[in-house]
């Protein structure tokens, strides 16, 4: 998938699937330290490719989070092997650490994981999956969906709305 050898996501619109499937892997993170981050560049348009994984870096192992079309959200683990091009159009790579939010939680020890889910009132879909949370010792983290491409965002918990908004605790 995106020229991205081995890559093969298992995609998810529910949060406590998403989070009942990864949460043994996502505990062993817990305590860990995020050494780096790295996310999918478009050299040719000269920034973030947002259709990518965005990949988190803690050490013994990588998470690679992509989210697509309206709710969908995948999760894997340790697939995507950064020493090997990317073999798609030509013009992508991987980047360290190009986004703010990612270097600003870099270096920070876990502390939970969790699922956001938007909570709506439309009857055909109550909630719908939207981001995967990262708190960490003095930083947040959360890559969301932006509408079929990733988003990345560090705004603090406590800003975002409590009524909207659901947690589905993963680690």
């Amino acid at each position: 998938m995106l020229g991205i050898e081995g890559y093969e996501p298992q995609w998810h619109h529910d949060a406590e699937a998403l989070a009942a499937v990864h949460r043994t892997r996502f505990v062993r993170l817990i305590g860990r330290k995020l050494r780096s981050s790295w996310l999918m560049w478009d050299v040719a348009e000269r920034g973030w490719f947002a259709d990518g994984p965005v990949i988190l870096d803690f050490g013994t192992t990588h998470v690679e989070i992509t989210h697509r079309k309206f709710d969908e959200c995948a999760i894997t683990w340790d697939q995507i092997d950064l020493n090997v091009p990317i073999d798609w159009y030509e013009h992508f790579d991987w980047r360290p650490d190009p986004h703010a939010a990612l270097r600003s939680a870099r270096g920070s020890i876990l502390r939970a994981v969790n699922i956001i889910e938007l909570v709506t009132v439309a009857e055909w879909r109550p909630r719908v999956l939207h981001a995967v949370e990262f708190l960490f010792e003095d930083a947040r983290l959360a890559i969301f969906n932006a509408m079929d491409e990733n988003g990345i965002t560090d705004v603090p918990e406590n800003e975002l709305p409590v009524t909207n908004w659901r947690r589905v605790h993963v680690a």
